[in-house]
């Protein structure tokens, strides 16, 4: 059996031949063509908008609304000091050296660093929030933080 390239078809049975409605009475789909007996889903152009029940008050209006979007909310990036400890001891950790190494994907409204685990690096972190457990860890490790705004 060849297998050059203009030989290859699909396997029998994968492919189907397109259904043609409305195309007599012997094709066995003639007549209203698969689409029953009048109404509105029997005309051209029909389409219903996603959530129409008919005229009837559709669900997402019978529900009450609830909570609301705060537009003045911040998205910090969060990384915990446990992740710091993948630096070389002395280094300078920033916003941009962690989106370079694609530790933090978007910085938002900037970086905030959170104490979870242990710190075995001497740090310099640079940061424009970090939670009080994480000052003191950096500290404690001998490292230093600087507040950015």
């Amino acid at each position: 059996m060849s297998h050059a390239l203009h030989t290859l078809k699909p396997a029998p049975g994968t492919r189907h031949t397109r259904k043609r409605v409305g195309r007599g009475p012997g094709s066995g789909t003639g007549k209203t063509a698969g689409r029953g007996v009048k109404g509105q889903k029997s005309r051209s152009g029909y389409s219903a908008r996603a959530g129409f029940e008919g005229g009837q008050m559709p669900l997402y209006r019978r529900l009450p609304k609830r909570g609301f979007k705060n537009p003045f909310r911040k998205r910090f990036a969060v990384i915990n000091v446990r992740d710091l400890n993948r630096f070389e001891d002395g280094t300078t950790v920033g916003p941009e050296l962690l989106m370079e190494r694609g530790m933090v994907k978007k910085l938002g409204d900037g970086l905030r660093v959170l104490g979870e685990g242990e710190l075995e690096r001497k740090l310099m972190v640079r940061a424009h929030h970090l939670s009080r457990s994480a000052r003191e860890k950096i500290e404690q490790a001998g490292g230093s933080v600087e507040v950015l705004s």
